[in-house]
């Protein structure tokens, strides 16, 4: 599938979003302590219209995941709309050490601050009435009390969804029509809706490629697993090990860190001559499962443009139309979610049928659930 341009309409949002590539730019990575136990990074141009930053969570900005596309958005707004961009990684996981860096940010003049992942909803809660005058992304989460007594996406907030059940289920059909037989599995980080959610859709995609296009593939109980983290790299490798052993094929890894295990056991099985693959997450993570002469353990990737999300909040500030009070949602018809525009690992007819299953998608002929109703868990 051809490379395109694409304008997401969302939600009210009266907002040309222009999908950021993850480009690098050349002073991304510098690091510089701001204060005891906080690691920095930043990008600054020589002029910058404004400042907008990152909170990480618990991973790192090249974790392959949330951490990693947030930030890669914010690198391509240091690019593109010469905005000055800094992340700042919490030495814990707790409200207060988000909330600390959060501070530190808004000091530094940073008044614009994006944060990945539903940890961060006690936080931003706390903070968009903190600080009034600051403009708060909140992906995936929407803010809320500790006791969950109150919610509430202030006029500073914006909270960003993905329909991660949609990429799912078209990374599912790809992988069941390339594989064309054979056993699955699927590897989770913690057991959260977003996880959930790529989980089933991959199931419903198999399901659906399997009734409807000719494919045998099959998903048993035991090759369902959830980590429970997302950085534990040995436990993802030790767990599809494990599943290939058992004779899977293939490997739908949502899992962060924990993927990133998987991918390095699926590299090594496949430097040996095995044919073992993974379905990657979140971004195009062909690169990643590289293991000789540009070969690729990566079959897919069912992505969701967490890059666009971060993107195109900073340039609808600069634009003034930062939509805050609302949450919003990436899916297939706005193209906020689905797989690589090119997938070197699957065959042109599969391409062609998945081109039509997703025009399928977004006209509603095919509806893909986000619960799990009778899917395996």
């Amino acid at each position: 599938m051809k490379r395109t341009l694409t304008t997401i309409a969302m939600c009210l949002l009266a907002v040309t979003l222009v999908v950021g590539c993850g480009s690098k730019n050349n002073n991304a990575g510098n690091n510089s302590g701001t204060n005891a136990g906080t690691n920095a990074g930043t990008n600054e141009p020589a002029k910058a219209s404004f400042k907008a930053g990152m909170v990480t969570d618990s991973g790192t900005i090249d974790d392959k995941s949330f951490n990693q596309g947030t930030w890669e958005g914010l690198e391509q707004a240091t690019k593109d709309l010469g905005v000055e961009s800094k992340y700042l990684k919490p030495s814990g996981t707790t409200e207060a050490d988000y909330l600390k860096e959060i501070g530190n940010l808004y000091d530094a003049g940073f008044k614009m601050i994006v944060v990945p992942g539903f940890k961060f909803e006690t936080a931003i809660f706390a903070a968009q009435d903190k600080y009034k005058d600051a403009k708060f992304v909140l992906i995936d989460g929407t803010p809320h009390t500790a006791d969950n007594k109150q919610n509430k996406v202030g006029e500073n907030t914006v909270s960003i969804f993905f329909a991660e059940h949609q990429s799912g289920f078209i990374a599912g059909v790809a992988t069941a029509l390339q594989i064309k037989e054979g056993e699955a599995g699927f590897i989770g980080g913690m057991e959260i809706p977003p996880v959930q959610k790529y989980n089933w859709g991959f199931q419903q995609g198999v399901k659906y490629a399997n009734d409807n296009l000719g494919t045998k593939i099959t998903i048993k109980p035991e090759n369902v697993v959830y980590q429970g983290s997302f950085d534990n790299v040995a436990a993802g490798g030790q767990l599809a090990a494990a599943m290939y052993d058992r004779g899977v094929k293939v490997i739908f890894a949502a899992a962060g860190g924990v993927g990133v295990g998987a991918i390095n056991e699926a590299k090594t099985r496949a430097g040996q001559g095995k044919e073992v693959w993974i379905v990657g997450v979140d971004g195009d993570q062909f690169k990643d499962g590289v293991y000789k002469d540009d070969k690729s353990i990566i079959l897919t990737s069912a992505m969701k443009k967490v890059n666009a999300a971060s993107y195109d909040m900073v340039k609808a500030e600069q634009d003034g139309s930062f939509p805050g009070g609302q949450t919003l949602t990436f899916d297939i018809k706005n193209d906020g979610v689905g797989i690589p525009d090119t997938n070197p690992n699957l065959g042109d007819d599969v391409t062609t049928k998945v081109t039509d299953i997703i025009s399928k998608l977004k006209s509603g002929e095919i509806d893909v659930k986000a619960e799990k109703g009778d899917l395996i868990k």
